[in-house]
């Protein structure tokens, strides 16, 4: 039996059918939450992908588990990407539309291409790797250093990575903060493409 020492909300990310348990990953960040079957209502059957709700104890070691397990947010089946990703994707071609319009004209250098797309894929690693680091209980990587990345160009690879990660995506502070850094370094690309200073 589980003492219980609080409440919490994840998502299922891990189900194993066959022997009947699973882990949470707190929305809240924090290492994952074991959860057994039993856990779940009778005639619930389990899926990841699930958004759950539960009252997280500690079993007879020491380790952290979920009780009284509630699904609040079913996947949908045959859903083929998390809920944003198109969007963030679509996003993304604009940009990389608009910058072959803007070097192929001139209007900005060529080297202004190659640093979104670095920046990118190492926002995109860096989130990743922030997002194992979370469910592991490990160190994290700090706010500041993922949206000093994003402002630098880095930051169509962040939008990707939220969504495919499912990380950094309920935060309200740090998604305001992310699309401010959006509009500062899409502003400076501007700057750079008029030749002047904005007004």
């Amino acid at each position: 039996m589980a003492d219980e020492i609080g409440s919490g909300r994840g998502v299922l990310e891990e189900w194993n059918d066959e022997r009947g348990f699973g882990f949470i990953v707190p929305a809240d960040g924090g290492s994952r939450v074991f959860v057994h079957v039993s856990a779940f209502p009778r005639g619930r059957r389990p899926v990841a992908g699930s958004e759950v709700s539960y009252a997280e104890g500690r079993d007879e070691r020491g380790r952290r588990r979920a009780d009284r397990v509630a699904v609040v947010g079913a996947r949908r089946s045959g859903a083929p990407h998390p809920r944003g990703t198109v969007p963030a994707l679509a996003v993304v071609g604009v940009l990389v539309v608009v910058l072959a319009i803007l070097t192929q004209r001139g209007d900005l250098h060529a080297l202004v291409p190659i640093v979104y797309a670095v920046m990118s894929l190492a926002t995109f690693a860096t989130y990743g790797a922030d997002k194992a680091a979370a469910r592991a209980g490990r160190w994290r990587t700090p706010e500041s250093t993922l949206h000093a990345m994003a402002l630098l160009g880095g930051w169509p690879g962040a939008l990707v990575a939220r969504r495919l990660h499912r990380h950094k995506t309920r935060k309200q502070p740090f998604v305001t903060v992310l699309w401010l850094t959006v509009v500062v370094n899409c502003a400076a690309v501007g700057w750079l493409a008029l030749g002047k200073p904005l007004p």
